[in-house]
């Protein structure tokens, strides 16, 4: 595994930490706990942008987050979910899924000058 695939991998295992305990936070302590998981959220996609210098560390994040939120909705049989269907929810999905957009349409970074 070269260097690259290894930054993606751990973007995208970081994505879904945040997403996790942004799904919890956001509702621990409103509204202030949804400030804070939507700028955590926030700087794990545009670090995503800078570590790798592409929007692919976006998506490797993004992709994480994503995938930790839609588990989490999911609940299990005996009715328990991180969701309970509220408008904090709703922003922190719509919210963080908006985030993840604009930190991929951002401009490439440029190299830095020597």
């Amino acid at each position: 595994m070269n260097a690259r695939a290894a930054w993606y991998v751990l973007l995208f295992v970081l994505g879904a930490l945040v997403g996790t305990a942004g799904s919890f936070v956001q509702s621990a302590w409103f509204p202030g706990g949804l400030i804070l998981a939507l700028l955590a959220s926030a700087g794990v996609f545009y670090g995503g942008l800078r570590a790798t210098g592409t929007q692919l560390g976006v998506v490797a994040s993004g992709a994480g987050w994503l995938v930790a939120i839609v588990l989490l909705s999911f609940g299990r049989a005996e009715g328990d979910g991180a969701f309970g269907g509220g408008v904090a929810e709703m922003i922190y999905l719509l919210g963080g899924m908006a985030i993840a957009v604009i930190c991929a349409t951002l401009s490439r970074l440029s190299p830095p000058a020597p």
